[in-house]
């Protein structure tokens, strides 16, 4: 799949950061911190990573990993200690070190979806989990994403990636989905009054098709089968048998009687 060409992220930052502080996008980020309160509590090791659209957003508050990096792409005022600056295409992470990534609408925004992908399994270690959250085609958004005329801002600029088509890059990476969770069937409704009118919709799409959220939270787990070390087949040296004289004693029994004489 050929995917439009995306801007860096950082230039899209401050309008991504604006759209999710609307009453909208507040509202769709406390349905996807609901949802991520389910799951992570399940997850325990030593390391978090979390890659967001925003390093402010605290999306991991329920997990009971303690140690937690942010990525953030851009300098700037008021980052924290454990916040490292790099690009998500690039993480200067070693491999197999990680225990949980926490993947926050980045691949939505990513200039290379499948290279953010490659990178997140990379630094997970075997048995480590990945937690994807991206915007779902199969939705009310996806449908208003179609028929939008202009969808150059945000968030309709989005890859709005299909959740078969993240299970089968999953597989490439050897990472097995577990879980699939959908929610917030609300329309994209900016008016907080045309919100209000759909809620027989949102009611009846949710009961009728559970998978038809706005957004996807997927979960996968690294399953890299143990290896067996194959030992290599030395050459053994052959050897020419040689006839060899027995030695014996019969000799030196003699000569010992005679001098006993």
């Amino acid at each position: 799949m050929a995917f439009k060409q995306q801007p860096p992220l950082s230039e899209w930052l401050p309008g991504l950061r604006e759209w999710f502080g609307t009453e909208l996008g507040q509202q769709l980020l406390n349905a996807e911190r609901s949802l991520l309160d389910r799951v992570l509590p399940t997850m325990f090791g030593y390391h978090l990573v979390q890659i967001s659209i925003d390093n402010r957003i605290e999306l991991c508050r329920e997990s009971p990993i303690k140690h937690r990096i942010q990525i953030n792409p851009v300098i700037e005022l008021g980052l924290s200690e454990s916040c490292i600056i790099a690009k998500n295409e690039e993480l200067p992470l070693a491999h197999n070190s990680v225990d949980l990534v926490v993947l926050h609408h980045t691949l939505d925004f990513a200039q290379s979806p499948h290279q953010v992908l490659r990178e997140a399994a990379r630094i997970l270690r075997p048995g480590g989990y990945l937690v994807h959250i991206g915007f779902n085609p199969l939705s009310w958004w996806g449908v208003y994403r179609q028929l939008k005329f202009d969808k150059q801002t945000v968030p309709w600029q989005g890859h709005f990636i299909s959740p078969q088509r993240m299970h089968d890059w999953l597989a490439l990476l050897e990472l097995t989905e577990t879980r699939v969770l959908s929610d917030f069937y609300m329309p994209p409704f900016e008016k907080a009054s045309w919100r209000q009118r759909s809620r027989l919709l949102e009611s009846f799409t949710r009961r009728c098709s559970s998978g038809s959220g706005a957004f996807m939270l997927q979960v996968a787990r690294k399953d890299v089968g143990g290896i067996t070390p194959i030992t290599p087949a030395w050459k053994k040296r052959k050897l020419i048998n040689l006839p060899l004289a027995e030695p014996t004693a019969r000799g030196a029994r003699g000569k010992m009687s005679e001098e006993n004489r």
